[in-house]
């Protein structure tokens, strides 16, 4: 089955590892992190975002290792983002963040997630390594099982 076919609602991966690039550069060394990474179908839209439903994915990272250092009440290490297919390949799909409304205390504000992209790589229709990308600071972080 392939990973993203119209039956695939959601699916998750666990990783114990990662590697940060700058520049192309890896930096800090191999990380030995626990990382859940959370791809859901959206199916209901994003809170806090004003999304069509049923167009693309929604991206979550979770810290596994315990609470969040800065919001100590939450493990996630990356807010949900909502994003949509822009490529896909037998082993890998490539998804991207795009402009979009977001709540903000005062209404809806315009709010461009085209600086965030996230790969999935996987075989056999299991994730094998997920990457994702900072364009805007030209960051890399490779998550590895």
């Amino acid at each position: 089955m392939n990973l993203f076919s119209e039956t695939f609602k959601s699916g998750t991966f666990t990783s114990t590892k990662h590697q940060r690039y700058e520049n192309g550069v890896p930096v800090m060394g191999l990380q030995n992190c626990n990382r859940g990474i959370q791809i859901d179908k959206n199916i209901n839209g994003c809170d806090g975002y004003k999304i069509p439903y049923n167009i693309g994915y929604i991206v979550t990272i979770f810290n596994l290792d315990g609470n969040h250092p800065i919001w100590r009440s939450s493990n996630v290490q990356m807010a949900p983002k909502p994003m949509k297919v822009i490529e896909r390949e037998n082993n890998r799909v490539l998804l991207r963040g795009y402009m979009t409304e977001a709540r903000a205390p005062w209404g809806w504000v315009d709010y461009d997630l085209s600086n965030y992209g996230f790969e999935i790589i996987f075989n056999n229709s299991e994730i094998e390594k997920c990457i994702l990308y900072m364009y805007d600071r030209n960051v890399r972080i490779e998550y590895y099982k």
